[in-house]
């Protein structure tokens, strides 16, 4: 009777799948997808652009900044007062030393708002900035 105990165990233990190995690969394929995904940054709204002949495209652009039509200014999906604008910059020129300010101003928006949105880039220590254009 022990005996035929004794086989059933190990016949259990035998029957047993090892997960280990199906759990290493699945983690090192969200590693690589994790990796491998590329992360793309909105300023939060369609704008309507101008064109240039010169318009050259900028890599590393991490802080976006919009200005729509109605002049109201976006930062991260979400609409910015225009005396906030400073410290959102700062913000996200902390997370990212090395990312450069790329403001998509609207074609009917206001000279005068760009040049506020260029100024609060400059005043929080980023020199870096760009206006954003089509490709004529």
């Amino acid at each position: 009777m022990r005996r035929a105990l004794g086989k059933l165990q190990t016949e259990e233990d035998e029957s047993d799948i090892d997960l280990t190995p199906m759990l290493d690969v699945v983690f090192i394929m969200l590693i690589f997808f994790i990796v491998t995904a590329s992360f793309v940054k909105e300023a939060g709204i369609d704008v309507n652009k101008p064109e240039a002949t010169t318009a050259v495209m900028k890599e590393r652009a991490n802080i976006l900044v919009a200005i729509d039509s109605r002049n109201q200014i976006w930062i991260d999906k979400r609409q910015v007062d225009p005396r906030s604008v400073r410290a959102n910059i700062e913000r996200l020129h902390a997370e990212n030393p090395q990312g450069t300010v790329v403001i998509q101003a609207d074609k009917d928006s206001k000279n005068e708002r760009l040049v506020q949105v260029m100024d609060a880039a400059r005043a929080a220590g980023v020199y870096n900035v760009a206006i954003a254009a089509n490709e004529r």
